[in-house]
């Protein structure tokens, strides 16, 4: 029986639960179940019990709980003299946090605290009391035992390649049948698709941003319904270049799952931080495609000419494509001045280190500079080049560029070979520790195996025929497509300059040098 020191109690009843303790099924842990027992202990005490404070669901680790915070405000207030929880582990399991407020704040506020079940009390002589901090290391040990447990768990369905992050990729669902798997949402998968057709267009990601949202084109989050803190133009409809561009580089929508891309600093710390690409967690094939892989690799091979633009109003032919010949920096394009329409070009280092004058400003107008260039273009076929010598050498050119596709691929395959035999090593290593079982061990293993044999079987050949992997009727019809597109050069677009054009390097003294994506000599 306390003794109530001719004091008058006035107690809060503290419960906690954490969705670890519901998931093993605790129920000595339950809400209800310490509800019962802390009334009980109340009673048979004859304590006033002031109010019960209950997190459900939150981790102890965290002490940024609400009904928890609520607790320490009604202390600071005077309305309670006295904590009791059912047992340490229910305050926290943070032993630095934990020891915070049984051996400064409760003293401090001077509150008397009780652990029922750990008999610990702080108002009494006892050494139960004096073991206190070494319950809380142990209850600390115990939340990092489960985070582990919960990672490798979560690790080894990744590996299987089941689906286990929350928002699914714009364009796919959680299938209902099985929550580990991806389907495609039809409706938002017509939207990627249209994406990737105006990068090959030749559209920046401004450009396209822009036009989808003059459209009035649904954003990703306005399909997920977020509650925006900041950046509301993303949940009003307004699409950003870093959307696009997320999309455009996103490799699960060729049906691969790539996962662990992200993750806590630590059990206790809840701040997400990337990972490095090599830590990915990449299964192939593990749900239907949006986006065909020859599709994709081809807009990766022109992110490049997209990329370090400034996101402007109006997208220029030569945009991206322009550097200074003497510093070997981009060249931008300054936006239309109103009173005479004309926009100039200026070097950008020039522009950044203006007073240390370390380059010039290289300003041309723009309009006479791109005519001037289309006019050499068009003078590098017609005054320079035969048809036959076009075809020779954009038939030279095709199996050049095919051989560096083919070295990507072969570079990325080498990359998913070295992720699959790291995973076998993982799991071994798992399996030694007792962290999976063996069954789980021998399906997993089996499953990375084959996926290994699929990719070793595509290295080896592709290895062998890149010199020769674009057939003939195949070649015919991209060169003639190639040479009519160039002769042509009527009215060029965008998409056509840059897959002609490498970049222009324009001198202080007017002189450009146009670097083609073929060889015209």
């Amino acid at each position: 029986m306390i003794s109530n020191f001719n004091k008058v109690y006035h107690v809060g009843l503290y419960i906690r639960l954490s969705r670890e303790d519901d998931d093993k099924g605790l129920m000595s842990e339950s809400i209800t179940n310490q509800k019962s027992l802390l009334l009980q202990y109340a009673k048979e005490n004859n304590l006033r019990v002031y109010d019960i404070y209950i997190d459900d669901g939150y981790s102890g680790t965290n002490f940024d709980r609400p009904n928890f915070n609520r607790l320490l405000k009604d202390i600071e207030l005077g309305k309670i003299n006295m904590v009791i929880t059912k047992d340490m582990s229910r305050l926290g399991r943070d032993y630095i946090g934990t020891g915070n407020f049984i051996e400064k704040y409760f003293p401090e506020h001077n509150v008397r605290y009780i652990a029922v079940t750990d008999n610990i009390d702080t108002f009494l002589d006892s050494s139960n009391n004096d073991i206190a901090p070494f319950k809380a290391i142990m209850n600390d040990m115990y939340a990092k035992d489960i985070s582990k447990k919960i990672k490798s768990s979560l690790k080894a369905k990744m590996k299987e390649g089941k689906w286990v992050g929350g928002r699914t990729p714009f364009g796919y669902d959680q299938d209902k049948n099985d929550k580990n798997h991806l389907i495609i949402n039809e409706e938002q998968a017509s939207i990627v698709k249209r994406i990737f057709d105006m990068c090959l267009e030749g559209l920046s990601f401004y450009k396209i941003a822009r036009e989808l949202t003059n459209e009035g084109i649904k954003t990703p989050a306005q399909y997920y319904s977020f509650e925006w803190k900041s950046h509301y133009h993303l949940r009003y409809g307004e699409w950003h270049s870093k959307t696009i561009r997320d999309i455009l580089t996103n490799r699960m929508y060729v049906g691969d799952l790539v996962q662990n891309k992200r993750s806590k600093v630590n059990y206790k710390v809840k701040k997400i931080v990337k990972n490095n690409a090599n830590d990915y967690i990449v299964v192939e094939n593990t749900h239907e495609a949006i986006i065909d892989r020859e599709v994709f690799y081809e807009v990766q091979k022109r992110i490049p000419k997209n990329k370090g633009r400034n996101e402007k109003k109006e997208i220029y032919l030569l945009d991206g494509l322009l550097y200074c010949g003497d510093c070997g920096h981009r060249i931008s394009i300054t936006s239309r001045r109103k009173k005479d329409n004309r926009c100039y070009t200026i070097c950008n280092y020039y522009r950044t280190y203006r007073k240390k004058k370390l380059c010039t400003t290289h300003s041309n107008n723009y309009d006479e500079l791109e005519k001037i260039i289309i006019n050499s273009l068009t003078k590098m076929c017609f005054n320079y080049i035969s048809k036959d010598k076009i075809k020779n050498n954009v038939l030279s050119n095709l199996d050049k560029n095919n051989k560096v596709n083919n070295k990507t691929e072969l570079e990325i395959l080498n990359n998913d070979i070295k992720q699959i035999n790291d995973n076998l090593d993982d799991i071994y290593i798992d399996k030694l520790n007792k962290k999976i079982t063996g069954e789980q061990f021998e399906r997993v293993k089996l499953q990375l195996e084959n996926q290994l044999s699929i990719k070793q079987k595509k290295y080896n050949d592709l290895n062998d025929n890149i010199n020769d992997t674009i057939n003939e009727k195949s070649k015919n019809k991209i060169i003639v497509e190639y040479i009519n597109k160039f002769l042509s050069m009527k009215e060029p677009n965008r998409e056509l300059i840059i897959n002609l054009v490498d970049r222009i390097e324009i001198f202080e003294d007017k002189n450009i040098d146009i670097k083609v994506s073929f060889n015209i000599k």
